[in-house]
């Protein structure tokens, strides 16, 4: 690229923005975080960080009439910020598929009506329509605000007709809300891929996750579930991006019930938790292919190079203090990767650590081992 087109911009200042910022300083891109927090962790290795809310008119035109393309780091962005910065530069994910993943109706209903396999699924905009919603779902079932709900926040978990009705009087700013039938989860996989303008699709290994009290607490890859189970998530989560018409680096999450039945829990425009695996274990990590997808640049190659297992670090680890990181440096097949963040809070992620190993059953044993070493509770 030449001189005039060598800055990237990304909405969001977090984690994933700051391993974005990271890759593309690396690749010889500068990089433009707009986050309107003053310690945001991105800010550490951009260029220029403009503090400013993300509907920010000077901050959206300094990021527009800077920036040769713009990306974003979690799918909440406002539409209308993204749709004012493609008048002027390329916006990958477009604006489009992020308003889809960011609202859990437009989620659900796209994905039912492409005819992609979902959960039986209510939708309630207001009290009345909620009402007849919570006399047709089977229960147990689940209540999931429409917007803004992510690890676990803004569910509610209810086991009938009652319980709905008193969790919305508890909660009335719930609505609106997708009701969900609950389902009977053998395990919890994902998909991550990349797609380029030119429909090109890279995709890393899918991968096995546990959560703990909704936040993903472990990533193994690649899953330890059948060939012919993986190949049927990659090629589901392929046909949701090209429906889309999507370019970015997508995540799709499933729910694998009974024998290898596949349902589609949600999707994330963007880089994912269960994905940083990648930077140490892959020949590309999903940073990089963000960077690609953005620049119009060929994808490089996903392959996983050693099986490895993830693990988050969240604020609760901090409550005796600094956590004893020699515990992991005395592992040789260990990276830590602490996200620079000030403010040590239970439930907010910190960092993660990787574990690489000979089989994924191998690399498991040994970050539950230093999982343990470092004090955290067993999942429940």
């Amino acid at each position: 690229m030449s001189e005039q087109h060598t800055t990237l911009g990304i909405l969001g200042g977090g984690q994933l923005g700051r391993m974005f910022a990271s890759a593309a300083r690396t690749m010889g891109y500068d990089v433009v975080v707009l986050d309107p927090d003053s310690n945001a962790p991105a800010a550490h290795f951009a260029t220029r960080h403009l503090c400013a809310p993300y509907d920010d008119a000077a901050a959206l035109h300094a990021l527009a009439h800077t920036c040769a393309a713009v990306t974003t780091e979690f799918e909440n962005a406002p539409a209308a910020a993204l749709e004012a910065l493609a008048s002027h530069c390329p916006v990958r994910p477009a604006a489009s598929a992020v308003a889809i993943a960011q609202d859990r109706i437009l989620e659900k209903t796209f994905l039912q009506d492409n005819g992609f396999p979902v959960g039986a699924f209510v939708v309630a905009r207001n009290p009345e329509a909620f009402r007849q919603a919570i006399e047709t779902i089977k229960y147990p079932a689940i209540i999931k605000t429409a917007r803004y709900g992510y690890d676990g926040k803004g569910q509610v978990r209810v086991q009938s007709a009652a319980e709905a009705l008193q969790a919305l009087k508890d909660q009335p700013t719930l609505l609106p809300v997708v009701i969900e039938t609950l389902v009977p989860l053998r395990l919890e996989i994902s998909v991550l891929l990349a797609r380029g303008a030119d429909g090109q699709i890279a995709l890393w290994p899918v991968a096995e996750n546990r959560h703990q009290n909704g936040i993903l607490d472990v990533t193994i890859a690649p899953a330890r579930i059948r060939e012919e189970l993986a190949a049927r998530a990659c090629k589901i989560a392929s046909d949701i991006a090209e429906r889309m018409a999507y370019v970015g680096v997508l995540a799709v999450e499933f729910f694998v019930t009974g024998i290898d039945t596949l349902l589609v829990n949600e999707m994330a425009p963007r880089p994912h938790n269960s994905g940083h695996y990648t930077i140490d274990a892959c020949i590309t990590s999903q940073f990089e292919q963000q960077v690609r997808t953005l620049c119009g640049l060929p994808l490089g190659n996903p392959e996983l190079l050693r099986p490895a297992v993830m693990v988050n670090l969240l604020g609760d680890l901090w409550a005796q203090g600094t956590p004893p990181w020699e515990v992991i440096f005395q592992e040789p097949n260990a990276k830590l990767h602490l996200y620079g963040k000030q403010a040590p809070r239970p439930g907010r992620k910190m960092g993660h650590f990787t574990v690489l190993g000979n089989s994924a059953s191998e690399a498991l044993e040994k970050a539950m081992r230093l999982r343990t070493a470092l004090g955290m509770t067993d999942p429940s």
